[in-house]
């Protein structure tokens, strides 16, 4: 598992932020939402899957003290200097989220957001990345758990995500992300291939990614995170908090 998502997300780094149409639009409205759930000042937080920093850069331009994570190497490297470039701080660290290198309630909050969890594809690896994140959270620490919605996703099983287009500052310029997902005998896990189509000379160029996800619903993931040992799991969505996937908001026991 590591190797196979850390080699996705290392070849993505470079164009991540062309999935977004506006990154930074996204960067500020994501980083307004999550402030609002943790509710306080200054609070030290956790990025435990922070890609290139969309949710890390967005709190620590609100405030908070933030650190980061991930698999890929370069995509952490990559999110400490876009934090630079904005004139924030952000320590950044490749880690498995299975064995974060922080000591027992060091933070406040930890956010773990985008669908990170589900590249994990067994209940064993989820409840051990679960189990890490409580143990590094503060007694009645926040827990900030983002999916895809896979509770529709599972009655459906689509075999692919509408086009996301990201058009340069001057406009001359578009890129075009889509997915297609296939999906395994189970059910409940997918491969999904991640293609870009770039501009270039005239002619389209083309990356194609792939990597494997575990569709958990809802319920499912809320008892995993009971099981870890976190209280009162609660699910937001969308249209309550304006983020763009389903939170998963849970306290750590005191």
């Amino acid at each position: 598992m590591r190797t196979s998502v850390a080699h996705f997300y290392d070849e993505l780094a470079d164009d991540y932020h062309l999935i977004y149409a506006d990154w930074d639009a996204s960067m500020r409205r994501q980083g307004e939402v999550l402030d609002g759930l943790i509710g306080r000042e200054d609070a030290s937080v956790l990025d435990c899957s922070c890609g290139i920093g969309t949710q890390a850069i967005g709190l620590a331009l609100r405030g908070h003290r933030v650190t980061g994570t991930d698999l890929s190497t370069r995509a952490a490297t990559r999110a400490a200097g876009e934090a630079a470039q904005r004139n924030v701080t952000l320590c950044t660290a490749a880690a498995d989220m299975r064995r974060l290198p922080f000591r027992d309630a060091q933070f406040d909050t930890v956010v773990c957001a985008d669908n990170a969890l589900p590249h994990l594809l067994t209940e064993q690896d989820v409840h051990a990345a679960l189990a890490e994140m409580r143990r590094v959270l503060r007694p009645a620490g926040l827990l900030l758990l983002s999916t895809r919605p896979y509770d529709d996703l599972l009655r459906n099983r689509p075999v692919s995500a509408p086009p996301q287009v990201h058009q340069s500052a001057d406009g001359e310029e578009r890129t075009v992300t889509f997915q297609l997902w296939h999906w395994h005998e189970d059910g409940e896990h997918y491969d999904l291939e991640h293609f870009q189509l770039l501009p270039g000379d005239g002619e389209w160029r083309v990356k194609v990614r792939r990597t494997v996800y575990w569709a958990l619903g809802r319920d499912r993931l809320a008892g995993l995170v009971t099981d870890a040992g976190f209280m009162d799991p609660e699910w937001r969505m969308p249209q309550e908090t304006g983020f763009f996937q389903p939170l998963l908001v849970a306290h750590a026991g005191r």
